[in-house]
């Protein structure tokens, strides 16, 4: 099969198209043939050696959205099933970027009735981190969050599974994202200039979920005894004002996932494509996600 890999860490052009053996699943796992797979900051973050590797070849891709087609031992799937999945790792030799991917079942959730695969493969990684990183907050409703970034992919899941919980809901974006967040379920957009307002001014906030990767910035906003959430693992600023930090640490959880996708055939997430790429063009993807300015993700189609 062909896959993209990193073997030299660099810009765009480091990602390579390879020609490798097909992979084989073991007990608890599945090979999914490959729809559709997200490019995510992620992939740009290991292309570029941030998370180490060197010397290795290293795969790129997270999100899957495919169909199963050989199955392990004691795995609970048949060949023919519809799927999206996490394929969790950032050192792994083959990732989702590929025409097939090997992952461990408890990673896999039957695929959304309601959208293509296109649209499917954007939910996995962006949506599990938005409600892990909900989850370590551990808001009550009527409680109030910022979310920074909110018009993002984490951001804007974050802020529709919060307004779900009962959470008021206010977004740190750019104004002419108001309509947009709002119509996640934000009460309120925030601009970063004019502080908080509405939620008793800058440090009015119960909680930040960081998706727009602000860190020690992102606290003024909230207030003394409040909880931030960042989402790069061990990342998150130092805690101060009795204010709680931590940062999510994206695991994959086929039933978390089931759950979201049930959110996305119910109408209560959005899912945002903002363009597809063939496999062989996955290096033109990752220039097109360094010029920034995306609303949704980009999507390698092997």
């Amino acid at each position: 099969m062909r896959a993209a890999v990193v073997r030299t860490f660099g810009g765009p052009e480091a990602v390579e198209i390879v020609d490798v053996e097909l992979p084989e699943p073991g007990a608890r796992q599945v090979r999914i043939k490959v729809t559709a797979s997200a490019l995510n900051p992620v992939d740009a973050g290991v292309r570029s050696g941030i998370f180490g590797g060197a010397g290795r070849q290293i795969g790129l891709g997270w999100d899957v959205a495919g169909t199963v087609d050989a199955v392990g031992p004691a795995a609970a799937w048949s060949a023919g099933e519809e799927v999206v999945a996490l394929a969790h790792g950032v050192a792994a030799p083959l990732g989702a970027h590929a025409e097939y991917v090997v992952v461990d079942t408890d990673a896999v959730a039957l695929a959304p009735a309601s959208v293509d695969a296109v649209h499917a493969a954007t939910l996995p990684l962006n949506a599990l981190t938005a409600v892990q990183a909900l989850d370590l907050l551990d808001l009550a409703p009527g409680d109030s969050l910022l979310v920074t970034g909110g018009a993002g992919a984490v951001g804007g899941y974050a802020v529709e599974i919060a307004a779900r919980r009962g959470v008021k809901v206010a977004a740190l974006s750019r104004a002419q994202d108001e309509e947009f967040v709002r119509s996640l379920g934000a009460t309120r957009l925030v601009d970063g200039a004019g502080g908080a307002d509405g939620f008793g001014g800058a440090g009015g906030f119960d909680a930040v979920l960081d998706a727009a990767v602000l860190g020690s910035e992102a606290l003024a906003f909230v207030r003394d005894g409040g909880a931030y959430a960042g989402v790069i693992p061990q990342a998150q600023p130092a805690p101060e004002r009795g204010v709680r930090t931590t940062a999510v640490e994206v695991a994959s959880d086929g039933v978390r996932l089931a759950e979201l996708v049930r959110a996305v055939d119910a109408g209560e997430l959005t899912l945002r494509v903002a363009g597809t790429y063939a496999l062989d063009d996955a290096s033109k993807a990752h220039a097109r996600l360094a010029e920034g300015g995306l609303r949704g993700r980009l999507v390698i189609v092997p």
